[in-house]
C-alpha cells in the first residue's frame, strides 16, 4: 500500500512521522504487552451474516463487538442491487463539518477508480480536512475500467456532494467486487433518497453492524472492532470495520477498513498515525499471497468528544490513543485471516534473531504465504521441513546451524538439525488446535517480525473457482 502523492503537506507529515519513530518504539513495547492483544471477549452476538449465500460462515468467527454511537458520524445502508441476491450493497457515512481524514492505499499499480479519487484529493495542500462522507460499494470494484470508471466515480461523489451540502473533494469513495466491471453509479443515486432518509431518523444501535454486513463480498462474519483512550481526561472513542477474505497479502489487499475516533486530531497527525500502525497490522496479513486493485484503510477523526486538538504527532498525549488505535487496526487484521476463504486453522508466524526487520518480515512472509507449509497446516501434519523449504529460499541471510524452529511449545529442530526431544505424538496433537504458533530463528541477528496467516484448504479452491456467480 502506498500514501497520497507527496506535496508540502504530505513532506510535513512525513518530518512529523520521523519525529516520532523514538515514541512509537515505546509505544509498541507498551501496546503489546501481555494480555492486551485483541479479542472477541465481551462482544454483542451478531445477526446472520449477510454475505455470499452458500457459504458457511468460519470457524474461527469472531462476534461482533457492541459499538455505542460515535459522535459525529451517522452510518446508513441499501441494497443498490450490485448482487443479485438479497442483500445490502451500499453503505454511506455521513460524518460532521471539520472532520480530519487520512488513508492509506493498495500498492498494485493497477489501482482501482475510487482509489485514484481518494488518492488524490487526501494528497492536496488542503487535503484530510472537513471530509463529509464516505460511500462504499460492494459488488463491483470498479477497477481497470478506464475513464468510464474514472467518471461514474466522479458523479458519485457529484451526487453525494450536493445533497449533503459540500464539495466533491469532501466525499471519500470505495468499492470491492469483481474487476473489469464499471460502476453503475446510477443505482447509488437511485438510493440517495432511502439513505438520506435513513441518515435523518433515530441512529439504530446496529448501524455499526449492518455497515459491517454491506461491505462483505465473500466474508462470512461482518468485522468490527472498538476501543476507548484518554486525551487529557477526556474520553475518546474508536470504531471501525472491515472486509477481506480473498486476495489478501502485506499491502493490504483486497481490504477494505474504515475507522471513526471523535478525537480531535489534524489530519497530517492521522496520516503518520495510520502510517505507524498498519505496518504492523494489516501489512502484516496474508491469506493467500495475491493483492488487490482496491485496498483501502480510511481513519476519521470528528472532533466531537471535547478532547483538546492534536495538530503535532510528537504530542505525549497521544500515547493512549495510539495504543488504543493499534489495538483496533490489529483486532481487525486479525479477523481478516479468521474468515479467510476456507479457513480452518489461525496461524500466527514469527520470525526471530533476522538480520534486519525488513529481512525478518520477507522470512515471515515466505513461510506464511508458503503453500506447502499452509496445506500442511490444514491437515495437521507438522511437517516443519516445509517451514526450512520456506526459510531458505528467500535468499535473505540465515544461520543453517543456528536454525531453530518451534511448533508452539513443542521444539521442532535446534542448531540446524532435529531437536533431540522431538516428539510426534505431541506434534501432531498440538496440530489439532484452532490456533497454530509457528516460531523459527534464523540466527542472523537480533531483529523480529511477525505475520498472521492461515491454512489453504479445498474451501479456498471451491470458493474462488464459483466467485463471480
Amino acid at each position: 500500500m502506498t500514501k497520497p502523492p507527496s506535496t508540502t503537506g504530505q513532506k510535513i507529515e512525513q518530518a512529523f512521522e520521523k519525529a516520532l519513530d523514538p515514541f512509537a518504539t515505546a509505544l509498541k513495547r507498551a501496546t503489546r504487552v501481555a494480555g492486551t492483544e485483541p479479542s472477541a471477549a465481551a462482544a454483542a452476538p451478531a445477526p446472520a451474516p449477510a454475505g455470499k449465500p452458500g457459504l458457511a460462515i468460519s470457524p474461527l468467527a469472531t462476534p461482533f463487538p457492541a459499538i455505542p454511537p460515535i459522535g459525529g458520524v451517522e452510518i446508513a445502508t441499501a441494497r443498490a442491487g450490485f448482487y443479485k441476491h438479497e442483500r445490502d450493497d451500499l453503505v454511506v457515512f455521513r460524518f460532521a463539518r471539520g472532520t480530519s481524514c487520512a488513508g492509506v492505499f493498495t500498492r498494485h499499480k493497477i489501482g482501482s477508480a475510487p482509489v485514484d479519487w481518494c488518492k488524490k484529493h487526501l494528497g492536496g495542500a488542503e487535503g484530510g480536512k472537513d471530509v463529509r462522507a464516505l460511500v462504499v460499494n460492494a459488488g463491483c470494484a470498479n477497477a481497470f475500467t478506464g475513464k468510464a470508471g474514472a467518471d461514474a466515480a466522479r458523479r458519485t461523489a457529484s451526487e453525494v456532494a450536493k445533497r449533503f451540502g459540500c464539495r466533491q473533494r469532501d466525499v471519500m469513495l470505495a468499492s470491492t467486487g469483481v474487476i473489469g466491471v464499471v460502476l453503475d453509479d446510477r443505482k447509488i443515486v437511485a438510493k440517495l433518497p432511502e439513505i438520506e432518509n435513513e441518515l435523518e431518523a433515530a441512529h439504530p444501535s446496529d448501524q455499526w453492524a449492518r455497515a459491517g454486513r454491506g461491505i462483505m463480498t465473500t466474508d462470512t462474519f461482518p468485522k468490527g472492532s472498538y476501543a476507548e483512550a484518554e486525551i487529557e481526561g477526556y474520553k475518546v472513542r474508536i470504531a471501525g470495520i472491515a472486509k477481506g477474505s480473498g486476495m489478501i497479502a502485506p499491502d493490504m489487499a483486497t481490504m477494505l477498513a474504515f475507522i471513526v475516533t471523535d478525537a480531535d486530531i489534524h489530519p497530517n497527525v492521522l496520516q503518520a498515525l495510520l502510517g505507524l500502525h498498519v505496518r504492523t497490522t494489516f501489512n502484516s496479513v496474508t491469506v493467500d499471497g495475491d493483492t488487490s486493485t482496491n485496498d483501502t484503510a480510511l481513519l476519521f477523526a470528528t472532533g466531537t468528544s471535547g478532547a483538546p486538538r492534536i495538530g503535532r504527532v510528537g504530542d505525549r498525549r497521544l500515547k493512549s490513543f495510539s495504543a488504543a488505535l493499534d489495538k483496533v487496526m490489529l483486532d481487525l487484521a486479525h479477523q481478516l485471516v479468521r474468515d479467510g476463504e476456507g479457513a480452518t486453522k489461525f496461524v500466527k508466524v514469527t520470525v526471530d534473531g533476522a538480520a534486519s526487520p525488513a529481512s525478518a518480515r520477507k522470512l515471515a512472509k515466505s513461510i506464511a504465504d508458503s503453500p506447502l507449509v499452509k496445506t500442511a497446516i490444514a491437515g495437521q501434519d507438522a511437517n516443519w521441513g516445509r517451514v526450512v523449504m520456506a526459510v531458505g529460499k528467500t535468499e535473505e541471510p540465515v544461520d543453517r546451524d543456528r536454525l531453530a524452529i518451534r511448533f508452539g511449545p513443542h521444539q521442532a529442530a535446534i542448531d540446524g538439525a532435529p531437536a533431540s526431544t522431538y516428539d510426534e505424538a505431541k506434534m501432531t496433537a498440538y496440530m489439532k488446535n484452532p490456533e497454530i504458533d509457528i516460531t523459527v530463528d534464523v540466527g542472523s541477528g537480533r531483529a523480529s517480525a511477525t505475520v498472521w496467516t492461515c491454512d489453504l484448504t479445498k474451501g479456498y479452491i471451491e470458493i474462488n473457482g464459483d466467485y463471480r456467480s
